[in-house]
């Protein structure tokens, strides 16, 4: 029988992040013949995927990746079975590496991480899916950022506009920006502005509405919807929204503020916020 030595054992480890008996065993198969080893190892870790996959993963971690100082940025979703395996160091630089793969170009990050994915299978002995992952590349004057929240469970990612380059430096600019993140992360805003609600949302939030003042005259009903419907604009379109620092102003009241201090427009060009086991 083939001597396998522990540094062998361990430099196939570090290449291959697989568990230390698993590759002593490929090893120990191959006769020390690390190429061979890492054959077995790839072909094993498929089938270990396989068999893993049609086990449910709940759990998982939320991570962004900014590139070229806000040029582009990404936010992925990258689920296991376990809240230990999510909260561990390896799984969470792991996943950290797939978001800056994400947002260093437009890619499928399922196809596209695919063996990485496979390898951490075949690690942790749990199933894991990079569930979901969003782009975006910087539009204009301004900056792409994002902000991570409650332990990985939360994560947003956010398109700020100027018209001036140089605005992108100031404080004032860089707080607003990150104000808005944390905007986005406590009140969940499903939409820009009224604007970007859809028709068929509009038409039944108003049914909705009518339906629960009925028997009321015409006018009346049109008045109450009205009024309920601007509070639904309020509590779903992000410039609607009441500060959650300040609830006194709105985030568009928010805006024409700091955008005075700066002495520029600052506005929102698009945000998305991923939340772990969400449906989608």
């Amino acid at each position: 029988m083939t001597e396998i030595s522990a540094a062998l054992v361990k430099e196939l480890r570090e290449e291959t992040n697989v568990g230390m008996m698993e590759c002593k065993r490929a090893l120990v198969e191959t006769k020390g013949d690390k190429a061979a080893a890492i054959k077995i190892l790839r072909e094993r870790g498929v089938a270990i995927a396989a068999k893993k996959a049609t086990r449910e993963a709940n759990q998982g971690v939320i991570a962004s990746a900014i590139v070229g100082d806000g040029q582009a940025g990404s936010l992925i979703e990258v689920n296991c079975e376990t809240d230990f395996a999510a909260k561990s160091p390896g799984f969470r630089t792991f996943v950290q590496a797939l978001a800056k793969k994400a947002a260093a170009g437009d890619i499928n990050l399922a196809e596209a991480a695919k063996a990485e994915v496979t390898a951490k299978i075949a690690e942790t002995g749990e199933n894991i899916i990079a569930r979901r992952a969003l782009r975006y590349v910087r539009q204009g004057a301004g900056l792409v950022t994002s902000y991570i929240h409650h332990g990985s469970m939360i994560g947003v990612l956010l398109e700020a506009g100027c018209q001036k380059a140089e605005t992108t430096a100031n404080p004032v600019f860089l707080e607003t920006v990150k104000d808005l993140c944390l905007q986005v992360a406590a009140a969940n805003p499903k939409f820009l502005d009224s604007q970007g609600v859809p028709a068929d949302v509009i038409a039944a939030e108003r049914d909705i509405c009518a339906r629960q003042v009925k028997g009321k005259p015409a006018a009346i009903i049109a008045k109450i919807v009205d009024g309920k419907m601007k509070k639904y604009y309020e509590q779903e379109c992000l410039v609607d929204q009441p500060f959650i620092k300040d609830p006194t102003k709105t985030i568009t009241a928010l805006l024409k503020e700091k955008g005075g201090l700066v002495g520029d427009t600052i506005v929102v060009r698009r945000f998305a916020r991923f939340q772990i086991g969400e449906a989608v």
